[in-house]
């Protein structure tokens, strides 16, 4: 009978907890243990006992599920917490993911001159660009274009230096270009402006080189934008066709001008093989640079000197 008083005593604080408000969660172990089953079935005989005991295992019940509930939202909020934590980090050090991205290559981009297509051989500019891919055969990219695609190559360019394919530079991806620009005749004044729609962009280049170059209407060949680190000038006075003599830098303390070099043919036979027989009539000193492969071969030690080191050191 004692232990029975001390079990209803029991029974009435299970309710006085329910009524306050008190929940107590107890393990499932203690729910289902047998002897307290049998316990509580012999001593709350009366419906009040019992009513408080089955609202005590039902509360029980409850509490488990809600932990239950609790873990599996902590679960699945759990990855998204980690991209946000990982946003949070890119955002905070945006020098550490950009040293992660693999460095875009060195650009080459040559233009050809008159109508001539881009991949016209006889022309020592395509001649020039198949040599270079030959000697770096990853690390730099050399393409060459009509005098006319100019839109084609600065796509190109941007497209190259977007290494992380996400539409846009950066200005790390800016800073990293290296870029040299080629061209005779047409093409060389095509160097110049493609170099002026780069610095719009923001993007530097590293060498601007002219041959005989013949400004387009509109165009402007000799003054150089001040994203251009170096720029040359070669050229040649005789015939009706002939070179812009004088190149400059529109700001001097930014660019370096290597020189406005001249050269004469008028005493020198013609060798060019392959050419169109009005260029031969019409034009023969402005072909005869194009052909001085001595002239080219100096160009192409210029162009290979803005190009990787390392690259170099492989061949």
């Amino acid at each position: 009978m004692e232990i029975s008083t001390v079990n209803q005593r029991d029974g009435n604080g299970r309710a006085l907890e329910l009524h306050r408000g008190v929940q107590s969660c107890k393990s499932a172990a203690q729910n289902n243990y047998p002897m307290r089953v049998w316990h509580v079935l012999g001593t709350f005989s009366k419906p009040r006992n019992i009513l408080a005991s089955m609202t005590s295992a039902v509360v029980s019940m409850r509490c488990q599920a809600a932990l239950i509930l609790f873990i599996s939202l902590l679960l699945v909020s759990l990855p998204a917490a980690s991209h946000r934590s990982a946003e949070r980090r890119e955002s905070r050090h945006p020098a550490a993911v950009e040293s992660t991205r693999p460095p875009s290559p060195a650009i080459v981009i040559g233009f050809l001159g008159g109508m001539v297509r881009h991949d016209d051989a006889v022309h020592t500019e395509v001649q020039i660009a198949a040599d270079l891919r030959k000697k770096y055969s990853e690390g730099v990219y050399v393409a060459t274009f009509e005098n006319r695609r100019r839109d084609a190559a600065r796509n190109a360019i941007l497209a190259t230096l977007d290494t992380d394919h996400d539409g846009k530079l950066s200005e790390n991806e800016k800073r990293n270009a290296r870029i040299v620009l080629y061209g005779h005749s047409w093409g060389a004044s095509a160097v110049v402006s493609l170099a002026r729609d780069l610095r719009k962009d923001g993007v530097p280049v590293l060498l601007t080189v002219q041959v005989d170059s013949v400004a387009k209407a509109g165009q402007n060949d000799s003054e150089i934008p001040e994203n251009v680190a170096q720029a040359v000038n070669f050229y040649q006075p005789d015939g009706w066709l002939h070179g812009q003599p004088q190149i400059h830098a529109s700001d001097p303390s930014r660019t370096k001008i290597l020189g406005n070099f001249r050269s004469q043919y008028k005493d020198v036979p013609y060798t060019c093989v392959g050419y169109p027989w009005f260029g031969r009539i019409f034009s023969q000193d402005h072909i005869k640079i194009e052909c001085d492969m001595t002239l080219w071969n100096k160009i192409e030690s210029l162009i290979r000197d803005q190009l990787p080191a390392a690259q170099q050191a492989k061949q």
